[in-house]
């Protein structure tokens, strides 16, 4: 696999409302990508496309070498890691965090009668040591905190070495305290040369981790600007994805934004 996404002219349109306009967008093997943009930008949608959970209305869309239209979606998607909310909702909340993890392997929610061998429960000891929440393994997934949620819910998607992992706003709900510890884990997989294609949507610059390589921005469906992270976000960027003028800092490999101040005018 040499590209994870391609699309050419994607147009996606549901009872009349257009979702997605004309978005050409390309993710290759060994990128990172960021998806920015408000609410109602299409990021969500367009995330449906890339994961192969849903067909354009028009253009042409390609995932991981198959083009969707012509191939199994349901044997595509076994191949693409999603860390949602959705999944979060399917886990039993006596379930213990090490098997939450594990029976990933077997594409379920809740374990059962299934057999793992050494190398499935080794990856999972793994995946939680790597990602800093080895300590949860004996807890039950409904004791958890929204933040360690999060966090197993990546562990989980990393289970079936996924070669894209999609990450639908993975901090949205958390503090501050839990938010930097999601970020701290998503670096040590975006800085991972082993990890597979990563695609993490989000709202806001100070969740994007050091580690990814590039930016797609999004407003009304249309794309404003896409390239490598450090050249295409920028406060010009920024403001045509948000319709707001914003100072944009960089330190350590973090951003923030704040909005710009107003300039006020002298008396004459």
């Amino acid at each position: 696999m040499s590209t994870a996404v391609e699309l050419s002219k994607v147009t996606v349109v549901r009872d009349g409302n257009t979702l997605l306009d004309q978005v050409s967008w390309k993710v290759e093997e060994g990128q990172r990508w960021i998806v920015l943009g408000p609410n109602g930008a299409g990021k969500t949608t367009l995330m449906q496309i890339a994961g192969a959970a849903m067909h354009p209305s028009h253009g042409r869309a390609k995932v991981l070498g198959s083009k969707l239209g012509r191939v199994d979606l349901q044997d595509l998607r076994t191949r693409i890691g999603h860390s949602s909310t959705t999944v979060a909702d399917l886990i039993p909340p006596r379930e213990s965090v090490a098997d939450v993890v594990l029976s990933a392997a077997y594409a379920v929610t809740g374990r059962w009668q299934e057999r793992y061998d050494v190398e499935d429960t080794d990856r999972r000891d793994q995946i939680l040591s790597e990602l800093g929440i080895a300590q949860l393994a004996d807890r039950t997934f409904g004791t958890l905190s929204e933040g360690e949620r999060k966090r197993v819910l990546i562990a989980r998607a990393l289970m079936t070495d996924p070669e894209m992992l999609i990450l639908d706003e993975p901090a949205a709900g958390l503090d501050l305290g839990a938010r930097e510890d999601l970020v701290a884990s998503l670096e040590i997989v975006s800085t991972d040369p082993l990890a597979p294609v990563l695609v993490m949507v989000t709202h806001h610059v100070e969740e994007i981790p050091v580690g990814f390589t590039h930016v797609l921005l999004l407003r009304a469906g249309r794309v404003v600007a896409q390239g490598p992270l450090e050249t295409t976000l920028d406060e010009e960027n920024l403001r045509k994805t948000f319709g707001a003028r914003f100072e944009l800092t960089r330190a350590d490999g973090r951003y923030a934004a704040r909005r710009a101040a107003y300039v006020h005018r002298r008396p004459h």
